[in-house]
């Protein structure tokens, strides 16, 4: 607990930095500031807590927070203006820096540090081994992004090649939910908002639409267990242009 209190107010100080590198004081009134969230998840909660808790409010900010439903619109929302500061895959910022643009996105604090993902099957099946998932179709999301390249990631720790299981990744991971709920897919990676206590779980997410989706399904792993090591799974990141505001050359 004591370590989730530091990471929270940790997360603060580091936010409270950057929307403030404009030199805006706070006796100007509150500062207005959007933040495109990638996906609205229970795994993000000491963020929710310091809005809802009003910390961003005491230190006069006007925190607008926006989801964007995916990695790739949480980017296009921070680079367009639409968003001053995005949170989501570590991955974004390097697809960003490889397009050359002139005003790159870099990370400046990071929330999560563990893939919150599950997979989920279709149908229940007693002592699950990855090796189940060998000639199957997995709804895996967006090609490149984080819970998609994980999933690889585990595979391969547990010995399997990916290229043994089609893996669909035509589906933005946002809408994977609505996908499996009408028919596709052995298997989901989803992230789960709602778990409750028993095997047999349903999945509250919502589609681009904006319309609750609601599926059932199994868990059959949880990644916060089985994937090795740390990563830099959800982060905030700025424009360069604002970052170097709070440290010129």
């Amino acid at each position: 607990m004591k370590k989730k209190i530091f990471t929270l107010f940790l997360v603060m100080a580091l936010l409270m930095t950057m929307l403030y590198g404009c030199g805006k004081k706070k006796s100007d009134g509150p500062v207005s500031v959007t933040l495109n969230e990638v996906a609205h998840s229970i795994f993000y909660a000491p963020m929710y807590v310091a809005i809802e808790e009003g910390y961003f409010a005491e230190e006069g900010i006007d925190l607008t927070l926006i989801t964007g439903f995916g990695a790739d619109k949480t980017m296009t929302a921070l680079l367009s203006g639409e968003a001053d500061i995005g949170f989501m895959g570590a991955e974004s910022t390097v697809y960003t820096y490889l397009e050359n643009t002139d005003d790159p996105v870099v990370n400046f604090a990071q929330l999560t540090q563990r893939a919150g993902n599950f997979l989920v099957s279709r149908q229940p099946a007693d002592n699950f081994q990855w090796s189940d998932l060998v000639g199957k179709n997995v709804l895996g999301g967006r090609k490149g992004g984080m819970p998609e390249m994980v999933f690889e990631y585990i595979l391969k720790q547990n010995g399997i090649d990916p290229s043994e299981i089609d893996i669909n990744q035509s589906i933005d991971f946002g809408s994977t939910a609505a996908a499996f709920s009408g028919g596709q897919g052995d298997y989901t990676v989803e992230c789960c908002r709602l778990l409750l206590p028993w095997t047999a779980i349903s999945i509250s997410l919502r589609n681009s639409s904006l319309n609750t989706v609601r599926i059932r399904g199994w868990i059959k792993k949880s990644w916060l267990k089985n994937a090795k090591g740390k990563l830099r799974h959800t982060s905030f990141s700025q424009l360069a242009s604002s970052v170097n505001k709070l440290n010129p050359a």
